[in-house]
């Protein structure tokens, strides 16, 4: 979904309360796709997705689930080819083996052929006619629930009650929030959480002393700034696209004036850097970042029983 999310979705408002009713829709389309047959594959599927639309870290912990398991398993990550999301999918092949397809049926198909051994699917929770055997629901810690209202009246996907369905909830991001843990633990009191925080990997390569311009177009560009913060990047400015957004050349052009002005580094995500045309990404910077589970060998243990 290419879009900035809007300011009303944060919170219980004039324009979220006039549009909550359109938000049946969305709740009638999901009744609708319980109803469908569940297919089962013969290959061991691990499903990463959200509740809140966009910015949760899943494709982060695909790539984590993945380190854990490629030495026990021969692994595959799954993505539906939309295309908008290319971005994703470059992510994930230079993490592992990647197979994209229209459908994640006929993707599942081709792992099996393929002997595959472990699916790892980054996204599809809401595609309820495929049997996975484990779901994983996954949450960023600073935009929580929203105003818990699903869409267009808020930022929820689906029912939060729809938890009680998944298997483990990962918080993930720079900020502890209680009470979202306690919000989930209300609706389901035995579910797993666990906890994942943002970890740069190449910081050897900036020179803090700098001054950077960051820009990004992702679902949670406030998560990116944080870490940024928290690891002493002097940030002077800022600009935010829609998540997925591609850079045009004038789009770029912009940018490398409005650095060269203020005598800034171009600095973004990995995920906007591999958006990039190779000739477009002269003189920019990526933080690459890993996500950083907390109670890893518990995770181990509980997931391999699953599996």
């Amino acid at each position: 979904m290419k879009l900035i999310k809007p300011r009303f979705w944060n919170t219980k408002n004039f324009i979220s309360f006039i549009l909550y009713p359109l938000s049946a829709i969305t709740c009638l389309i999901n009744f609708t796709k319980k109803l469908s047959n569940k297919e089962k594959f013969q290959i061991k599927t691990i499903c990463i997705g959200n509740i809140y639309v966009g910015g949760t870290g899943k494709t982060s912990l695909a790539i984590e689930i993945n380190q854990l398991f490629k030495k026990k398993f021969k692994t595959v990550f799954i993505k539906k080819n939309y295309e908008n999301q290319s971005d994703e999918i470059n992510l994930l092949s230079n993490a592992g083996k990647i197979i994209s397809a229209e459908s994640r049926e006929n993707a599942l198909l081709s792992a099996v052929k393929k002997k595959y051994q472990l699916a790892i699917l980054d996204d599809g929770l809401q595609q309820k006619n495929i049997n996975y055997d484990l779901k994983i629901a996954c949450f960023n810690t600073e935009y929580a629930i929203g105003n818990e209202y699903m869409i267009p009246a808020g930022p929820l996907r689906e029912n939060l009650n729809e938890i009680k369905n998944y298997d483990l909830i990962f918080l993930n991001g720079e900020k502890k929030n209680s009470k979202l843990l306690s919000k989930l633990r209300s609706i389901d009191k035995n579910i797993k959480i666990f906890q994942g925080n943002y970890k740069p990997l190449n910081l050897k390569n900036f020179d803090l002393r700098k001054k950077y311009l960051m820009f990004c177009g992702i679902g949670n560009p406030h998560e990116f700034e944080q870490t940024l913060i928290k690891y002493k990047f002097n940030i002077s400015k800022k600009i935010i696209y829609p998540d997925h957004y591609k850079l045009t050349n004038t789009d770029l052009e912009q940018l490398i004036d409005k650095a060269k002005k203020k005598n800034l580094i171009l600095l973004t995500t990995e995920k906007d850097f591999l958006r990039l045309n190779k000739s477009q990404r002269k003189n920019i910077k990526f933080l690459k970042i890993k996500l950083e589970i907390k109670d890893k060998k518990n995770l181990i243990k509980i997931l391999t029983s699953k599996l």
